[in-house]
């Protein structure tokens, strides 16, 4: 129970402070723990990541107020030129925008901070921004935390 709630104590950290690693932490964890008690470090993290994602969502549509990451939104440069493409996609066709998210939050490509703010710009609907975040990281931790100790049980 600990291990869960510290896993979604840092996870939430990791979603606003991107220094912070939230896989290399899960990492830690699979040494430490069976798999039973993974699956749910794994999505007690994937809720935290969304839960620390829903700032950025909420700088996006100006409700917060992000200072740096308005100058870097502004400073030209590849991210302001591919933003500005995406903003525009996003806004045309809704469902590519949410796409973009779920590639983005599975696999942080795009940076997934970018497109959380993103959403927020489109006004991409909260629920459905946290039902996708949450999906996508939840598959993605878990694989993260399964597979090497699916692989450490097997080795001879």
């Amino acid at each position: 129970m600990v291990e869960t709630l510290l896993a979604f104590a840092f996870a939430a950290a990791a979603g606003l402070v991107p220094i912070l690693n939230v896989e290399v932490y899960l990492l830690g964890v699979v040494a430490l723990m069976d798999d039973g008690a993974l699956v749910a470090v794994a999505l007690a993290a994937a809720l935290g990541q969304t839960l620390g994602k829903i700032p950025y969502y909420y700088v996006g549509r100006g409700t917060l107020s992000a200072p740096w990451l308005r100058r870097r939104a502004r400073t030209p440069g590849k991210w302001a030129k591919r933003m500005a493409e995406w903003r525009t996609k996003a806004e045309e066709r809704p469902i590519w925008g949410v796409g973009l998210l779920a590639l983005s939050s599975f696999a942080s490509v795009p940076p997934f901070m970018v497109v959380s703010v993103l959403a927020g710009v489109v006004r991409m609907n909260l629920l459905l921004f946290c039902a996708v975040t949450f999906a996508t990281r939840a598959a993605r931790f878990l694989i993260l935390v399964l597979a090497p100790a699916w692989a450490l049980s097997h080795l001879p």
